[in-house]
């Protein structure tokens, strides 16, 4: 199977989830990027089912739309059951490293909302170890150099993420992304709490203190479920 049939494969998986444990009428949680892709066009044949979804980025907002999901402001939920988002890498306890599309500052705000987080990746993702995916950091630009140089003191590599048309990559916050190569990270809940105090950080793309509490992991041999 190639990688895309996987993504397609683990999107319909999460689409059965959500249909079988959340109850009609209530909202989704839907995060950001390709295997999410694939679940917004896997549960649109359902909206009806739905209030609506809260999303994590604005391509994601546009899909759902063109869909015919209403999309509603986190703002305005009370609850939110599920939100089905991927992941860079995933661990065996859960933690994660997200932010390749560049919303992890949304996708960590839903989540935190989230009643239970569904994380859909291939097996490719699944790691022993974080780290060998360059972290995502999201910075205030005017903070980003003294950003960098704090990980360089870690041994880590920070670059600024640069768009495809070779500007600097810019989130839907207005911030810029600093990308981090080289890190082992052992301690992915230490690491969070640390990065996350530094002025000038918005987010870190870890999500170790709020990780998944369910993995649906696509393979050759079908999608594995896994708790946390």
């Amino acid at each position: 199977m190639t990688q895309d049939e996987l993504k397609q494969q683990v999107g319909r998986a999460a689409a059965n989830y959500v249909l079988s444990n959340v109850a009609h009428g209530a909202v989704l949680g839907v995060g950001t990027g390709s295997t999410v892709n694939f679940f917004i066009d896997e549960v649109a044949a359902f909206k009806d089912r739905f209030r609506g979804a809260v999303s994590s980025s604005n391509a994601s907002t546009a899909r759902l739309r063109a869909h015919g999901f209403e999309v509603l402001e986190l703002n305005d939920i009370e609850t939110l059951p599920v939100y089905v988002d991927g992941a860079d890498e995933i661990d065996a306890a859960g933690h994660m490293i997200k932010g390749g599309g560049g919303a992890l500052t949304r996708e960590k705000i839903v989540a935190m909302v989230a009643q239970t987080f569904v994380c859909i990746v291939d097996e490719s993702k699944r790691v022993d170890l974080l780290g060998a995916f360059p972290l995502p950091v999201e910075v205030i630009p005017m903070a980003s150099a003294a950003i960098a140089r704090r990980f360089v003191d870690l041994d880590g590599q920070p670059t600024l993420r640069v768009a495809k048309d070779g500007s600097t990559f810019v989130t839907d916050n207005g911030n810029w992304v600093l990308d981090v190569h080289g890190l082992r990270i052992p301690d992915p809940v230490g690491l969070e709490a640390e990065v996350n105090n530094w002025p000038g950080v918005v987010t870190v793309g870890l999500f170790a203190r709020r990780g998944a509490n369910i993995s649906l992991l696509g393979t050759k041999e079908g999608v594995h479920r896994i708790d946390y």
